[in-house]
Order: C-alpha cells, then structure tokens, then sequence
C-alpha cells in the first residue's frame, strides 16, 4: 500500500526548549530574533562509517521494500556505505522532538514546527554542508530558511516541500475561490462542511489570512504573534468552528469527506487533491490570493550521535537525485534536489508539485515553532510561543 504524510498534528503541550535571548557564545553569533543556540561545531571531516545509523522520519521516508516492494532506497544504501539502517517512524512534530532527546537516535526528518526546538536545546548541531556533496543541487529556497538555520549557518539537509492548499468541490462550491475568506469570513455559506486540518500550526493560516485582511494587525510573520495577533487569530478560528464539519489529519478520512460530499471546501495537499480527482471527486486546489502555510522538512543529526558518519552519508544519500525523486513520488511532495525531476517516474510529477517554480514557493510560510522571542525580529514585544498554541488550539475546538 502507498503511504503518504501520516497525521503532524501536536500530540501534547510540549514545552519549548528557549536558547538565551541574548549574549552569543557560538561562531555563527544570534540570529535576528534572539535566537541563540549552544556553541556546537559541525565536523570538518567524515571519519570511518560506524556500520548503522539510527533514525527517526516520517511514514514513507525511510523504505525497505517492506511496504511496497517497488519503494526501496534503503538497502542501496546500506550496500553502498555497510551503514545498517534502523529507522522509527514518528506520528508527529512532538514524537519526534522526545525521541530525539533519548539519545538514541542519529538523525531526524524533522518539520519546521520542531526544528527550531532542536536547534535551540541543542540536540540538534549544525551541519558542514560541505561534507554532503548533493546540497550543491538542492534548490536555493530551501536553503538557509528561518526554521532550518540560525544566524547563517544550516542545521540540516534539505529533503522535500509542500504547500497546504485550498482545495473545493467544484460542482457544489462557486464561483470559484480564490482566497481564504471562503473558509473563513465566507465559511458560513458553507456550514457544516468546512474542513481544516487539526494541528495547533493551523492557527498560522488564521494569522496569514488576517495579515492580508486585517493590515491594522501589523502581522509580518504568521509564526510571530504578539499576544493581540495571537487573540485575533484565536478568534477567527473560534468563529470559523461554528461551521466545520471534522477536522482531518488522516488524509483517507479527508478524501473519503470529499468524495461523499460530508466536506466540500477546507485544506489539503496536494496528493490529496491527486487521490481524491484520481477516486472520483470534482475537487480542484489552489494556493489562495494571500499565499499559504506549507512544510519544509530538514533532515537533522543530533549533537551526540553515536553514528556520525553514518548518518551524514544518510544525508547525502536521501538527496540524491534518484532516491530524491524515489521518496518524493512515494510520499507526494516537491523533491530538494534539483536533478531529482530527471528522475522521476512520472515526468509531469515535478510540474503537478512545482519542484522547481520559486515564484510559487515565495508564496508560501513554511512551519516554523513560535517562540518568544519573535521571529519577526521585534524586540520590544514578546510573542506567543508554542505551547501557548497548543492550548489555544484545545480551546478553539471546543
């Protein structure tokens, strides 16, 4: 069976783990919100392999062939390198951030909205992208993002991105849509079928909305909410649950809603949008007038691994341009590297995803972690970290 993103929703309150907000006792120095990780250095060289790696990924990045037969880069690898693969796969952001904290892991495909919290407790070290030949070829926007660097150094490779988009049915929804009010201040027209995606990250799309709608808010950073932001986009999402119909994190239950007509308009990805035209339903999906919310996953190696080496051929590996393209078409999402397009199955794969269409992806607010420290470079304001989102978000579905 072809597996695709399992559920990122928050699994608990997880606190965040805050660097200093000021003094700088590492070589890249703070970054511009205040950010300032532990002093940890990347290797200058690769050593002897260690004969296994240990990692954590999400559902459909790390395949043996066990699930698919036709899905299998890892035994490549382990013939290329002698690293023995030993993988655990995570069901959130949350998992992933405590396993890593175990220390028994090397290395983690970790999302923005955990990224940071890695960086910032120091479980995460910074990575000599020299030592990983195909980070040359992974597309510059995915390079030195806010939720993958801090102060102007990488803290990962780049693996694959994807944007949540405004999908709709197309013979119950019309006109046409086109911006996020449709769900929003529009979600009325439409009550009781309304989906949105069930994670505290979801107040992000509130506050990207409001920062197109709402100027007055002075909202630069979806991930960067002073607590008024924070209340108004708390408020929109309070309102808009008056006429969702579910919330989704599986994205079956989320093309089943839309094939049966239970949900006609709400967010989704585009494998989604793939599946459910693909099963029968008139769906069409769109990134919005005001951009969108998305992913960037960064593959990390924790700052004690036991399995160095290994783990930076990992890195190399999982971005180069076949196993790439491998894992992009089985999971459904934009490859990192930028020949990976070459090798796809299917050669309209990177078009339908926009692998290489940076104007697209300048739309889009890749998850980051909210942190107190604002991300938007404000200094005379705390904003509304994390957890805060997480409790917000309890309330908000009532």
């Amino acid at each position: 069976m072809r597996l695709t993103r399992v559920p990122r929703a928050a699994a608990a309150a997880a606190a965040l783990l805050l660097a200093a907000a000021c003094g700088s006792s590492g070589s890249g120095g703070p970054s511009a919100t205040g950010l300032n990780p532990p002093a940890l250095k990347a290797p200058t060289k690769l050593g002897a392999t260690e004969g296994q790696v240990n990692l954590i990924a999400w559902a459909g990045y790390v395949e043996d062939g066990s699930n698919d037969p036709k899905a299998d880069w890892v035994h490549g690898f382990e013939k290329q390198t002698g690293c023995q693969v030993h993988s655990k796969v995570a069901a959130s952001s949350d998992e992933m951030v405590k396993l890593m904290k175990t220390g028994e892991y090397d290395a983690v495909s970790a999302s923005g909205d955990a990224s940071l919290r890695l960086i910032a407790s120091g479980d995460a070290a910074p990575v000599n992208t020299a030592l990983v030949p195909n980070y040359k070829d992974v597309f510059a926007g995915l390079k030195n993002g806010a939720w993958n660097s801090v102060g102007g150094r990488m803290y990962g490779i780049p693996h694959g991105r994807g944007a949540n988009l405004l999908m709709y049915d197309t013979a119950k929804v019309k006109p046409a849509p086109t911006s996020w009010s449709a769900v929003f201040d529009g979600a009325s027209a439409y009550k009781g079928h309304v989906t949105a995606y069930d994670s505290p990250i979801y107040i992000a799309d509130a506050a990207l909305y409001l920062k197109a709608v709402k100027p007055e808010l002075k909202i630069t950073d979806p991930y960067a909410l002073d607590q008024k932001q924070f209340d108004a986009a708390v408020a929109l999402l309070k309102e808009q649950n008056k006429y969702i119909g579910e919330y989704w994190s599986d994205y079956l239950k989320e093309v089943s809603a839309f094939k049966s007509g239970d949900s006609v308009i709400g967010t989704s990805w585009q494998v989604i949008a793939n599946l459910a035209a693909s099963e029968g339903a008139k769906v069409k999906a769109l990134v919005p007038k005001e951009g969108s919310t998305g992913w960037s996953d960064t593959w990390m190696v924790y700052s004690k691994a036991k399995h160095p080496n290994c783990a930076y051929k990992w890195l190399n590996w999982i971005v180069s341009p076949k196993v790439n393209a491998q894992v992009a078409e089985y999971f459904g999402e934009a490859p990192a590297n930028s020949k990976a397009c070459a090798e796809t199955t299917d050669k309209n794969f990177c078009t339908v995803y926009h692998a290489a269409d940076e104007p697209y992806w300048k739309k889009i607010a890749f998850w980051n972690t909210p942190i107190e420290q604002c991300l938007d470079g404000r200094k005379d304001v705390k904003c509304v970290p994390y957890a805060k989102w997480v409790q917000a978000w309890t309330e908000i579905k009532g």
